[in-house]
């Protein structure tokens, strides 16, 4: 997003849930980017434990475009979410617009559980170790 600072946008392609953050300095972006999921899913309420676990499998990393067009219709719908959202606000609070993000309706997902955050609490759950 060409804000200033200008505003990165990840999108993960199974929940649609968004992650935002400070593009600069962009050498560094993806070695930011794992610490920065983990305070979304900790937002969201994700246990520690798949935290942690989503760290681990993110210690390999790649950037690269994503032929999904239902992904890049998202992303164009949260930029423009995001523009409505952040107003005039000089430095916006990204991990809180990316939970306001999270609860859009999207149309991939209106056959199962909606909007990403409610994608991300359905998946949890069914990962989640039986209460005792």
């Amino acid at each position: 997003m060409f804000w200033k600072p200008q505003v990165a946008l990840f999108v993960n392609e199974p929940t649609l849930l968004p992650v935002l953050m400070p593009l600069a300095p962009a050498a560094t972006l993806l070695a930011r980017f794992p610490q920065q999921v983990a305070v979304v899913l900790a937002a969201h309420g994700t246990p520690d434990t798949i935290i942690g676990e989503e760290l681990q499998r993110m210690r390999d990393r790649r950037l690269a475009k994503t032929a999904n067009r239902s992904v890049v219709r998202i992303m164009n719908e949260f930029t423009h979410l995001a523009e409505a959202y952040h107003g005039d606000t000089p430095v916006p609070d990204l991990p809180g617009l990316a939970m306001r993000l999270a609860t859009t309706p999207c149309g991939p997902l209106y056959s199962k559980h909606v909007s990403p955050d409610r994608e991300l609490d359905a998946l949890l759950r069914s990962i989640a170790p039986p209460a005792s």
